[in-house]
């Protein structure tokens, strides 16, 4: 006696002929695997429905059934109810202004063609789908998306007895998001997901939220890298395009980023090398190429837009400035100590030159010192007509001289600093509070404005 060890399935697809391509049986083999099939299966279970029950079922439904026509046809718009489940936001992306979700989409809606007797509902392969009428839903942001399809594709259709159909997909899809920057990393950016009509208008579609806000399900325990999910709410709304009116479904959810990650990552180092520019001034330099690196790296992750002018922008350059203005501080105290050093020096100089005794000159020679003398008296005489001839001239230029020489020695003065030290000491109360008080303006604005 033969035995045969087939499963349900294999027996089902050799009862069917979809592997008779495959195996030259003959025809009476395979009618003798129906009648041991028969006795060792008399049901096929599918879930709550065997195979009395389905067949028959199905195939009733299916007769005369035109997928290609909408439900109501030339009897007014068919009513589509939406739910969503956010599953995860796999990334955010700045540069790209674009986030990855993984979501489940269900799709309700009425066909009076499906209507069977019973309160019972059916499940049917998701790979029927081909055989009933589907809504063309999309979503118009969309970068890239796909369907799971491990190990199947992952959709399911179920058939209330009220003619109720439900559709439910499982997607992957990068949706665009408009971003704004200018507070960034204090922003709180909002994003949408909308799902359009494709080619139905809204003279033939109707979309609605099957339970408003908690139709969408999931953000309230999503757990982002960089963000929180602040709010969240829907909306309906009609898409308008040349081809005419379409139905649209929004939405909307707010994303506050997370800063203290950026507070440990940027802002401690960026405070506490400007803190170190006040004591450290002999590393000022390295402070200097630091903080340009630091400066760099923040803008790694961010698309390269002029128009952002972005808050950590905005407070590195902050930190920037106050530690190049340590560093001219450094250079001018330095300046102005060797300044005085030099004219310290000059009037020891000059001091000791003023105490030292003059040489007077004597000969031995009586009438040389006569001669002298009369030659002294003579340039003397000379000298004082010279002098009055010249000196018409010099009340002339005078007035511009001294003009001219009293504006100079203002300048000058302005420049000379009698004890550098205090350049050093006056800079180490001024830049802290004057760094104080920026911070405070700065928090201020970017976090309550």
């Amino acid at each position: 006696m033969l035995r045969f060890s087939l499963t349900e399935n294999v027996t089902s697809q050799l009862l069917l002929g979809s592997v008779w391509p495959f195996f030259s049986f003959p025809t009476s083999f395979v009618f003798q695997l129906y009648c041991i099939s028969a006795c060792m299966f008399p049901n096929h279970h599918w879930g709550e429905w065997n195979d009395s029950q389905l067949q028959p079922t199905i195939q009733r439904l299916m007769k005369g059934y035109n997928r290609y026509l909408r439900p109501n046809f030339n009897e007014g718009p068919v009513e589509i109810g939406m739910s969503l489940d956010i599953a995860s936001i796999d990334a955010i992306s700045e540069i790209n202004m674009d986030y990855t979700a993984t979501i489940f989409l269900r799709q309700r809606w009425c066909d009076s063609r499906l209507v069977f007797p019973g309160n019972e509902s059916v499940s049917v392969d998701g790979r029927l789908v081909s055989l009933l009428w589907i809504p063309d839903t999309f979503i118009p942001d969309s970068k890239r998306s796909f369907l799971h399809d491990v190990t199947v594709e992952n959709r399911l259709i179920r058939i209330f007895s009220n003619g109720t159909v439900l559709y439910a997909l499982r997607i992957t899809a990068t949706i665009a998001c408009n971003m704004d920057l200018t507070k960034y990393p204090m922003d709180r950016q909002v994003c949408t997901l909308q799902l359009e009509s494709w080619g139905y208008n809204v003279q033939d579609v109707v979309f609605y939220w099957t339970r408003g806000n908690d139709s969408v399900k999931g953000l309230d325990t999503l757990r982002l890298a960089q963000y929180s999910v602040e709010s969240y709410h829907t909306s309906v709304s009609e898409a308008v395009y040349e081809t005419g009116q379409y139905p649209k479904l929004v939405l909307h959810f707010a994303l506050r980023r997370n800063v203290l990650f950026f507070i440990l990552e940027t802002y401690v180092p960026s405070i506490l090398l400007v803190v170190l520019s006040w004591y450290i001034l002999l590393y000022l330099t390295m402070l200097f190429l630091t903080m340009t690196t630091l400066m760099m790296g923040a803008r790694t992750s961010l698309p390269n837009a002029n128009c952002f002018i972005k808050a950590i922008d905005v407070y590195l350059g902050i930190c920037f400035t106050f530690i190049f203005g340590a560093l001219l501080e450094y250079a001018c105290a330095h300046f102005y100590t060797m300044q005085h050093q030099t004219i310290e020096d000059l009037r020891r100089l000059n001091e000791t030159n003023g105490n030292g005794s003059i040489p007077i000159v004597s000969s031995t020679q009586p009438n040389q010192s006569a001669e002298v003398g009369s030659t002294a008296e003579q340039s003397a005489s000379s000298d004082a007509k010279n002098n009055a001839g010249s000196k018409e001239k010099m009340t002339r230029q005078g007035c511009g001289l001294s003009s001219v020489k009293d504006i100079s020695h203002r300048a000058a003065s302005l420049f000379i600093v009698e004890n550098p030290h205090n350049i050093d000491r006056h800079a180490r109360t001024i830049f802290p509070t004057a760094f104080l008080f920026v911070n405070i303006l700065y928090w201020l604005y970017y976090l309550f404005l």
